[in-house]
């Protein structure tokens, strides 16, 4: 098949002219691979996570004492995705030594974006530590992002988030195990 820009350049997902490191509260999504349930399980409307979710709880919480500009607010780990709420306070910090202002192709370092890459490799290394193999991506390639600009919206997201379990059966991320992919099981012991 023949390059063809038209139909398979990549195409950003982010606003345009979006500063991503601006202040403001953020509801992120991020899939795994192939929507592969590799976190845990919902049992009774509750999350019980298995060894690699914990794993992702862990490095979410590890968020902000790397970025003191940021604040966790509700977040959820479901078995084959995580959704949170990110709040990005005034990054009062000297970034113009990191090149941030003169390298426009490269992420801010204070950016949803550099959070949620920093996040997704953490969790990645982790994982991939213990099952001693990097053939199959944990993650999938990009995350969703919502920009939460009323309080109105913030306490309908958070109740999304906090009823997320709850509607495990009836979400768009939700995939039975009879229909993931055989192949792509994680070879782990929990």
């Amino acid at each position: 098949m023949t390059f063809d820009p038209e139909k398979h350049h990549r195409r950003s997902i982010r606003l345009r002219n979006y500063d991503y490191s601006q202040p403001g509260a953020y509801f992120v999504t991020i899939c795994t691979y192939q929507k592969q349930s590799w976190f845990g399980e919902i049992k009774n409307g509750q999350i019980y996570l298995n060894q690699l979710g914990k794993i992702v709880a862990d490095e979410w919480l590890k968020t902000c004492k790397i970025r003191p500009n940021f604040k966790l607010d509700e977040w959820v780990i479901m078995p084959n995705h995580f959704h949170g709420i990110v709040i990005i306070n005034d990054y009062s910090g000297d970034d113009q030594s990191l090149g941030a202002r003169d390298a426009p192709l490269q992420q801010k370092p204070n950016s949803l974006s550099s959070c949620i890459a920093g996040f997704k490799s953490a969790v990645t290394k982790r994982i991939n530590l213990l099952r001693q193999n990097t053939d199959t991506p944990i993650w999938q390639r990009n995350y969703y992002e919502s920009i939460l600009r009323d309080e109105k919206y913030l306490a309908v997201v958070r109740e999304y988030i906090i009823n997320n379990p709850k509607n495990w059966t009836n979400d768009r991320d939700y995939l039975p195990i009879d229909q993931q992919s055989q192949e792509l099981y994680l070879d782990l012991l929990f």
